[in-house]
């Protein structure tokens, strides 16, 4: 399944002017990263792929419609996924996008 290109577009347009925003496809979907680190991706599976504080992925999992990411049967910390539900409006994208950008922000630029 490829990337929802709507939510793309939606991304691009909650992050028009940050700082090093540079657009690249991976893990199946379209990701935006901040200074070549990963902030939010357009997830192939849907909803978003985010990027989160290690520290802080059991406190945002708690949040309706998000759940730790999974890659090969095992759980990561610091990635997390977003359900389309969660982002229905542009107020909560932009939200969510916010703290994918912010903890890329966190990490020495590649």
């Amino acid at each position: 399944m490829a990337y929802d290109e709507q939510l793309a577009d939606r991304l691009r347009e909650a992050l028009q002017g940050e700082a090093g925003l540079t657009e690249k496809r991976m893990f199946g979907g379209l990701a935006f990263l901040i200074n070549g680190n990963m902030a939010v991706s357009a997830s192939s599976k849907g909803g978003l792929l985010l990027r989160v504080d290690p520290a802080e992925t059991d406190t945002v999992v708690k949040q309706p419609h998000v759940r730790r990411f999974e890659m090969r049967g095992r759980e990561m910390d610091g990635w997390v996924r977003v359900d389309a539900k969660a982002i229905e409006t542009d107020e909560q994208l932009v939200r969510w996008a916010g703290v994918g950008v912010t903890y890329a922000r966190s990490l020495p630029s590649k």
